[in-house]
């Protein structure tokens, strides 16, 4: 009875993390995961990557199920996040050790930024598989990261590091070029961050360059 009920807890643990969302680059920059991987430069890579239309219908423009750019099919075997629905899939999507024909771009790979834990930064989403545009809705989006491998978790992600991303944070990664971000996170590692949110949603926007 009792290791029914921690794996109950577990699990309502996994999903509670699953739920917090980060709605902007303050909001990832301020937490340790930022600094820890180069989650940054993945999440910017994909938000320039994906098409954004104006209902905030986020659409692919590659197949996950093809390996490419590190992904592959994320069973969702710990009860990370809740159960897709019916005709929804789960990609997780930056492995840069994994070979394929469509790598990830050099910023991402070869982060310049200290403390990097190579190759635990994951991006997972939930694609709808039906219906007219299969393959090309995703539904969700999040980060996440392996567990250091000190703790003996084998492959699975940290739910303490999984978060939900909202496509406003997307929008406003599209606006920034990758080194304005980077440069947004250097300054907070040394203590001279400040909220720029504010400031740039007043700026005309831009589109940033695929790098």
């Amino acid at each position: 009875m009792r290791s029914v009920y921690v794996a109950l807890l577990l699990t309502l643990t996994s999903l509670h993390a699953a739920r917090r969302s980060l709605n902007s680059i303050n909001d990832l920059i301020t937490c340790l995961q930022s600094e820890q991987t180069n989650i940054l430069e993945l999440l910017h890579w994909f938000a320039c990557e994906v098409e954004i239309d104006r209902n905030n219908v986020i659409r692919l423009t590659f197949d996950p199920s093809s390996g490419d750019y590190g992904s592959h099919r994320y069973r969702n075997l710990e009860g990370l996040l809740e159960s897709p629905p019916r005709g929804y899939q789960y990609y997780t999507i930056g492995n840069i050790h994994q070979h394929t024909s469509v790598t990830l771009p050099t910023y991402v790979v070869n982060s310049l930024r200290r403390n990097i834990l190579w190759n635990s930064a994951r991006i997972l989403i939930g694609v709808n598989e039906g219906g007219a545009e299969a393959g090309e809705i995703i539904d969700q989006v999040y980060i996440t990261q392996h567990y250091d491998a000190s703790e003996n978790q084998g492959s699975s992600y940290d739910p303490e590091h999984t978060y939900r991303i909202t496509t406003h944070f997307l929008r406003q990664l599209k606006e920034l070029s990758i080194n304005e971000i980077q440069r947004l996170a250097q300054s907070s590692q040394t203590g001279s961050f400040t909220n720029t949110s504010a400031a740039h949603s007043q700026k005309t926007p831009r589109r940033a360059g695929r790098m």
